[in-house]
């Protein structure tokens, strides 16, 4: 094993490691709450302010991004005379995919953790910041027709690959992480896609901010 695939290795298992530390599970820690037994058992930011309000979801979305964009940070660093095994930028795509696959399956919470798109997004804000403002538009487009947090994350995440691949034109390493990267966001927010077409979804009525109120109707 050359030395480089060696670093590389080691940068990932930190990466999934870093990322094993979920926002919510330590923040609830510290409130002795574990928000997997409230609300909609999911450990990321949404049910966390359902269940726990403002501040500490802030608190958790803080988190969950920062150690996405660490872990690319991490990703970019070759010490002495070490190269980048993958092309550019795939070391740090691939430590940023280790620390969002690490979110997701916890090593230190039982392998349950949230669903992996505050993590997804640190990485990209870090390495393809131009990115943000699109999905992040999209997302909120979304949720102010629909009033769906995960469907909102979903469309978002399925944007993804298309926007790589107008700003980072011809970019394999890009590609394949926007592709993993959305269809990770459709594993993880299955049980959504179930509640919806079951229709008892949660849905956020107030920030349907771009339909009437007279046209609202199945508030939740």
């Amino acid at each position: 094993m050359s030395a480089h695939l060696a670093l590389l290795l080691a940068k990932l298992a930190l990466a999934y490691a870093l990322g094993s530390i979920s926002g919510s599970l330590v923040l609830g820690r510290l409130r002795r709450v574990d928000i997997r037994e409230q609300g909609s058992g999911n450990a990321g930011a949404t049910n966390a302010f359902r269940t726990q309000g403002a501040l500490f979801a802030l608190g958790v979305v803080g988190v969950d991004v920062g150690k996405g964009a660490f872990a690319a940070w991490l990703g970019l660093r070759y010490p002495f005379e070490c190269m980048p095994v993958l092309p550019e930028p795939g070391d740090a795509l691939a430590t940023g995919m280790a620390a969002v696959l690490g979110h997701v399956w916890p090593l230190f919470f039982g392998f349950r953790g949230g669903k992996g798109a505050g993590t997804l997004v640190g990485c990209v804000l870090l390495l393809l910041p131009l990115a943000c403002p699109w999905l992040l538009g999209a997302w909120l487009l979304m949720l102010g027709l629909t009033g769906y947090v995960g469907l909102s994350t979903m469309f978002a995440g399925l944007l993804l690959p298309p926007v790589v691949g107008w700003l980072a034109p011809g970019n394999d390493a890009w590609l394949v992480f926007a592709g993993a990267g959305s269809g990770l966001l459709l594993v993880t927010h299955r049980a959504n896609i179930a509640r919806m077409a079951q229709g008892v979804e949660h849905r956020f009525e107030r920030a349907r901010f771009l339909v009437p109120r007279r046209f609202r109707r199945g508030a939740s």
